[in-house]
């Protein structure tokens, strides 16, 4: 699952042409988003854990830590501002568009009487765009660090 990819389906749903796009498609288009985002980190966290040459992804080691990465637990991650800290920017800017785009994802797919508005999805799916690309420029060691932080437990002393 390509991360970008989903970007670009993301942005696909948003577009008709001409006239408002259907509600069903502005709510996947946010929920792909969120998927891009989740996608990206399960593979930044595969590609460190278990290695990022094309014959390990199809390894059952890679695949075990892709697949391991836990929604809600990334999600109290990520609100931990304390911790965030420790981070760059960029991270802090991937963890707060995770919890913002997770949030979006369940109103969109459980809230029947949410609005969703165009200019702002599309707007949404072009930060998420440049989060995604800002965080995999980090250098390995940044991201290791927060694929550490989000996959194990915190335990202290």
């Amino acid at each position: 699952m390509r991360p970008l990819d989903l970007i670009s389906t993301a942005l696909d749903l948003t577009d008709t042409g001409i006239g408002r796009p259907r509600e069903s498609n502005l709510r996947r288009a946010v929920s792909t988003t969120y998927y891009a985002l989740f996608h990206c980190l399960a593979e930044c966290c595969a590609n460190l854990f278990a290695g990022s040459a094309p014959d390990a992804q199809s390894q059952p080691g890679w695949q075990q830590v892709y697949r391991a990465l836990n929604h809600s637990t990334v999600r109290n991650r990520c609100h931990r501002k304390d911790i965030l800290r420790q981070f760059p920017t960029e991270i802090w800017d991937f963890a707060e568009m995770f919890v913002n785009m997770q949030e979006q994802r369940h109103n969109a797919d459980y809230n029947p009487d949410a609005d969703f508005q165009k200019a702002q999805i599309v707007q949404d799916i072009h930060n998420a765009e440049k989060i995604i690309n800002d965080f995999n420029a980090l250098p390995r060691q940044e991201r290791r660090a927060f694929a550490i932080y989000v996959m194990f437990d915190i335990r202290h002393r």
